[in-house]
């Protein structure tokens, strides 16, 4: 195997900056829940291709999160996973349809508001009781915006569970997601073959961060994790809000 079709043509000092991000990514939501997985996102879409940017991460997502949900498997709230999955396979089904017509800005402005809602109030009822709706919804939109996780860490933080079952779960769900996203990308005509070797390189250094973040983890009490977890979520609320802005309104 050559080196470019190891790092993808971007270069080794690239691709070991993204090789190191990956790390980060995982650590930072194996240890608090959420967040690695938007400063992943971040980062291919400074680096790679504009097209190549969700697909790629999605299946980053995929061995990253895979590699939590093992770990936790023990952890997992898994009377929520099954309705999960059915709502996931109608979002993604209707997002493949819509993938080019609706507009990525104003999805963004709408999910970080929802997001800032969830950390100041609670998510209305209907969606605090429903896997299988917070599945629909964050796996449609996830054809779009890419980075979803911080929508199902309203469900999971509204349904008040332990630390550790948080992350599991959420691992799961996500691993689930970006699994059914990738596929549809896939029947999309999407090449992935190209972007393979750092692929894995990247879901590599992610499980090697999981670990690192999972000490953390069983180290943390339930008080500072919710408090670092809500800190986190706004952080990437207004970046969603902002981003979606610049999308919309920047070139004006």
């Amino acid at each position: 195997m050559t080196a470019d079709l190891i790092h993808a043509g971007l270069g080794w000092p690239t691709a070991t900056l993204l090789i190191a991000v990956s790390f980060l990514g995982s650590f930072i939501t194996a240890a608090f829940g959420i967040g690695g997985g938007a400063v992943v996102l971040a980062a291919l879409a400074t680096l790679l291709p504009a097209v190549a940017v969700i697909p790629v991460h999605g299946l980053v997502q995929v061995g990253s999160n895979a590699g939590r949900t093992y770990l936790f498997r023990r952890e997992i709230y898994r009377s929520a996973v099954g309705p999960f999955l059915i709502g996931s396979l109608i979002g993604i089904a209707l997002g493949s349809a819509f993938v080019v017509q609706l507009d990525a800005g104003t999805l963004q402005i709408t999910l970080g508001a929802f997001i800032l809602w969830s950390v100041v109030s609670r998510p209305p009822a209907f969606l605090r009781k429903s896997a299988a709706l917070t599945g629909a919804i964050s796996s449609f939109l996830t054809m779009f915006v890419g980075a979803t996780g911080p929508f199902v860490a309203t469900y999971l933080k509204s349904i008040e569970l332990n630390r550790v079952q948080h992350v599991a779960t959420h691992a799961t769900f996500m691993t689930l997601q970006h699994l059914l996203k990738t596929a549809a990308f896939g029947l999309l005509g999407f090449a992935f073959a190209q972007w393979a070797g750092l692929i894995v390189l990247l879901i590599l250094s992610g499980f090697m961060g999981t670990m690192v973040g999972r000490r953390v983890l069983f180290r943390m009490n339930e008080a500072w994790f919710k408090l670092v977890l809500n800190g986190i979520l706004t952080i990437l609320a207004l970046r969603l809000i902002y981003a979606g802005g610049m999308d919309l309104w920047g070139d004006r």
